[in-house]
């Protein structure tokens, strides 16, 4: 597998998931496990996903989602697993 951390952070509007869940989707990556929030009118979502079959690479994938999540208001990151995983360590 190879795994991605999607985080999205901003005001709370209608459409978030669906918007960024589509895009996934239509890009062939396949969501793995979601956790969302809302405190106080913030909207914070984190997601794995798995890019071992997406139609378009790590980068432009990343560069794109950071693109829809101008579009819709949040910010959107996008982080391999692995690395994610070592900037986290104790």
């Amino acid at each position: 597998m190879d795994k991605t951390i999607i985080t999205v952070v901003g005001k709370d509007t209608v459409g978030i998931i669906a918007k960024v869940c589509t895009y996934l989707a239509n890009n062939q990556i396949n969501v793995l496990d979601i956790s969302q929030t809302i405190v106080q009118d913030y909207f914070n979502m984190m997601m794995i996903a798995d890019l071992e079959g997406a139609s378009c690479p790590f980068a432009q994938c990343a560069k794109e989602l950071e693109q829809l999540g101008e579009e819709i208001g949040v910010s959107i990151k996008c982080q391999r697993e692995e690395i994610f995983k070592k900037m986290h360590r104790i």
